[in-house]
């Protein structure tokens, strides 16, 4: 899966104590003092934190913590490959996923800083034979309100993303679609965006995407554990991505790495990314009027393959990501020169949650510990009253079906799920972190949903009446 992972998108073993490794080139965790305005004994605090996920078999990856270019933290945990016993480590390489858009975006900006285009520009200028091209501008596939579907959201995608396609192919399968809105009018996170933005980089450099990125980006930052991932080419300390498949965990589905291009092919470890993180603080990719720019969010809080809101009471500029196998996220706090990043080679660990989790410890604000998960029967006739249709906003609806003895989630546009109960009213997603909490009214009909994701709680209100209305309240 390549599309952000929204904190209202339900995507959607014992494991290893943590593995608290240095790596070969020196960084060592520094303990913040008191001037530094942050929490005390964060790495003891952050060690607790994961090792009780990694107990759950929740999460396996790793994670790195920096104040002010200092590492705080800096650590794997799980494995990399199990089946040869392949610790994970700091070094160890991770597929990105849609943290690649941040990537395709400064090679946009770079190609404006050297005069070959400007993001004004419409897509017609640089593709005459593209429909609408003279509608839609550069700036708007940066911004996802080009109106463009979303390649990935197709139902034919399972199929599709099996396939060695080239560029030209891969955006055939949607050139000649409708677009969903007028550009510029609306936000909608599409893929299909950055596919274009990648055939741009590769139309007016000369050169691959791939070839751009290491020339322009990671060669000058020194990001040698940074690159194009294909699974052909040996690729030292390269993590192997798991999933779940009814419960037992199991190698991801594979997908051809010239899908996911500029919208999500690119792989790395945590140190690289505090070189990327460093370097978007300084004049040596961009200068400041255009690092400005990738930063102004506009609708959806997305600046240019960026999301820029507030979170902890601060400001914080981030993105996360999700392929086959793997999730990552980098979250930066300028304004207090903090950066959060994680990445993971199992696909359901809570990484949205963790990330929010581990800039709690830093702020030294609240959190909790992550609960084992007990699932607990329920009856038929109790999984029948939460069976029906709840309006989620005005474009979707959340479904809530039975079958084979569970109840089944699914969100307009997205796959379907399984709910676990936990209580007679609370259920969680073995797949993601996420739970639904349904609500009743005094009268004891079911009149909506809560789903409970990423620290938010986002409600659900249920269309038409309770056909079961009656009955105890539950808790």
């Amino acid at each position: 899966m390549l599309h952000r992972l929204l904190p209202i998108a339900l995507l959607v073993v014992a494991g290893l104590a943590a593995l608290f490794l240095w790596g070969t080139d020196g960084r060592t965790p520094a303990a913040p003092s008191a001037e530094d305005g942050l929490a005390p004994n964060i790495p003891a605090k952050v060690d607790e934190y994961l090792n009780a996920y990694v107990d759950q078999g929740r999460f396996s990856g790793s994670v790195l913590v920096a104040h002010d270019d200092a590492v705080i933290v800096r650590r794997g945990y799980n494995q990399a490959d199990r089946e040869h016993d392949v610790p994970n480590t700091p070094e160890t390489k991770f597929r990105l996923g849609s943290v690649t858009k941040q990537f395709t975006a400064v090679a946009i900006l770079q190609l404006q800083q050297q005069g070959e285009l400007s993001v004004d520009d419409a897509l017609s200028t640089y593709m005459p034979d593209y429909p609408n091209g003279d509608r839609i501008t550069v700036e708007n596939l940066l911004r996802h309100t080009s109106g463009i579907p979303n390649v990935t959201s197709f139902d034919d995608y399972e199929q599709l993303m099996r396939r060695d396609l080239s560029l030209p192919e891969l955006i055939g399968r949607f050139k000649d679609m409708e677009l969903e809105f007028d550009p510029g009018s609306q936000y909608s996170y599409s893929n299909s965006n950055y596919l274009l933005l990648g055939r741009l980089i590769e139309q007016i450099s000369g050169q691959s995407y791939a070839s751009y990125l290491q020339a322009h980006i990671f060669d000058p930052l020194g990001m040698s554990n940074s690159g194009y991932d294909r699974r052909a080419p040996i690729l030292k300390h390269r993590a192997e991505g798991y999933t779940l498949d009814d419960g037992k965990l199991v190698h991801a589905p594979f997908i051809d790495m010239s899908i996911p291009h500029a919208a999500g092919a690119l792989y790395s470890t945590v140190d690289d990314l505090l070189k990327w993180d460093e370097a978007l603080e300084t004049d040596r990719l961009l200068d400041a009027s255009l690092r400005e720019a990738m930063f102004t969010p506009d609708k959806g809080d997305y600046g240019y393959g960026w999301i820029i809101d507030e979170a902890h009471g601060r400001k914080r500029i981030h993105h996360s990501g999700g392929i086959n196998g793997f999730v990552a996220n980098i979250a930066r706090f300028p304004n207090d020169d903090v950066v959060v990043i994680v990445l993971s080679n199992f696909m359901h660990a809570p990484f949205l949650t963790i990330s929010n989790d581990l800039a709690s410890i830093v702020f030294g604000e609240d959190y909790q510990l992550p609960q084992e998960r007990t699932r607990i029967e329920l009856a038929p006739s109790t999984l029948e009253r939460y069976v029906g249709e709840y309006r989620l906003d005005e474009e979707r609806t959340v479904t809530v079906t039975r079958e084979d003895g569970h109840l089944g989630i699914q969100i307009t546009g997205q796959p379907k799920f399984r709910l676990y109960p936990t209580s007679e009213t609370r259920f969680f997603l073995e797949q993601i972190d996420a739970e639904v909490t349904f609500e009743r009214n005094d009268a004891g009909e079911v009149t909506r949903l809560v789903i409970h994701q990423g620290g938010q709680e986002i409600p659900a209100e249920r269309i038409g009446d309770d056909p079961n209305a009656g009955g105890s309240s539950g808790d």
